[in-house]
């Protein structure tokens, strides 16, 4: 059980038979009446966020989550299959559950998959991946001083911006959480 004093960002619980996860909370003592706590809460598995205010004290659920390492095969139509590594057990997920995490996705790559009663809910990538360019406009020399961006087309089949003078081929580090370029590694 989790009370509303052990509320913190990215806490999970179990509201009206769906998990949610704390996006922000707000611990209120008014000076007459109770205390109570105000947050936004994120559905794990719709993503629809909602503000609810809870009585100090309440007490839910810790929700059934799964967190399970897979490492990515390969695609097949719309459908993206994944292996666990340990039981060898396969799934498939649709591009709609794959979300944006599909655009930095490469075969074999290692992913975190969080399952509630064992229906997967998000997938979790690295922090950082390394994937090469394949399409970009050509660099210009002397491109490196303006600190302008142009768009990559890169392997997985996502876009980022990337300096200027970044030519194709070249492999690139991106961060998952934003989408964005972080540094040339070759």
């Amino acid at each position: 059980m989790i009370s509303t004093s052990d509320f913190k960002g990215g806490t999970k619980i179990e509201l009206d038979g769906d998990p949610y996860t704390i996006v922000e909370f707000q611990h209120v003592k008014p000076g007459k009446g109770g205390a109570f706590v105000r947050t936004k809460l994120k559905n794990l598995k719709t993503g629809n966020q909602l503000e609810r205010t809870f009585r100090s004290g309440e007490k839910f659920e810790t929700p059934d989550l799964i967190e399970r390492e897979m490492q990515f095969l390969y695609i097949s139509g719309d459908e993206y299959h994944l292996m666990d590594a340990n039981t060898y057990e396969q799934i498939f997920l649709t591009s709609a559950q794959m979300g944006s995490a599909k655009d930095f996705l490469k075969e074999n790559m290692l992913v975190n998959i969080l399952f509630f009663r064992g229906t997967p809910l998000e997938v979790a990538l690295p922090l950082f991946v390394e994937l090469k360019i394949v399409e970009t406009a050509p660099g210009i020399r002397g491109d490196t001083a303006t600190g302008g961006t142009k768009l990559a087309k890169l392997e997985s089949g996502g876009s980022v911006k990337v300096p200027l003078y970044i030519e194709e081929g070249t492999v690139i580090k991106v961060d998952t959480r934003t989408g964005t370029y972080v540094e040339r590694v070759k």
